[in-house]
């Protein structure tokens, strides 16, 4: 594995540090007006998901550990576990729904979600950024509501709240985006 420097670590970076395997989320270069410049880094574990705060010199050397990313098709879900299929290999694998987190319920049937493996073992999985999903429930249009920071409540067929604009009603399909987890547009 290289390594890099301490002042070298960009957010997004997979870092081995004091024994496990860290993600950099935040990277802030911090240059005191006594003393030398360091990077202050907010750092992730991807096998438990606890931070840390650590401060890197440039001097430091850190291991940056490189994932290998994987296609793969979610076929089913069997007892908190998801099935899913290599699409070169055609290899089912089992992997813990827990790797989704909160965007679980966006997964859907044929759905490709891309896995990060390091060695064998699964850290991270992730789901396309745009998925549709339909409206269930949400209050009725109301006349007159022009304004154009006007969001409702509405509920999708995965059971997701989420807020849309006035104009959208019940039974329609949206896109939703999976990472913040927010309207996008009409489908």
């Amino acid at each position: 594995m290289p390594k890099i420097n301490g002042n070298e670590i960009r957010p997004g970076n997979v870092l081995e540090h004091n024994g496990g395997l860290w993600a950099a989320v935040k990277v802030d270069h911090v240059k005191p007006g006594k003393g030398g410049a360091f990077a202050q880094v907010e750092l992730r574990n991807l096998r438990n998901g606890s931070k840390l705060n650590e401060r890197f010199r440039s001097a430091d050397k850190v291991e940056k550990v490189r994932l290998v990313q994987k296609d793969q098709q979610f076929l089913y879900e069997d007892a908190g576990m998801l099935v899913l299929m290599d699409t070169e290999t055609y290899d089912q694998v089992q992997l813990s729904a827990e790797l989704l987190g909160d965007r679980r319920p966006f997964l859907q049937d044929g759905m490709m979600v891309v896995v990060e493996y390091h060695d064998d073992e699964a850290l991270n999985a992730s789901l396309p950024q745009k998925v549709t999903c339909k409206i269930v429930e949400t209050e009725p249009v109301v006349k007159g509501q022009t304004a154009a920071n006007s969001f409702k409540p509405a509920i999708l067929d995965n059971g997701v709240k989420v807020m849309v604009p006035p104009f959208v009603g019940p039974d329609e399909d949206i896109i939703v985006n999976t990472e913040t987890m927010e309207y996008s547009e009409r489908a």
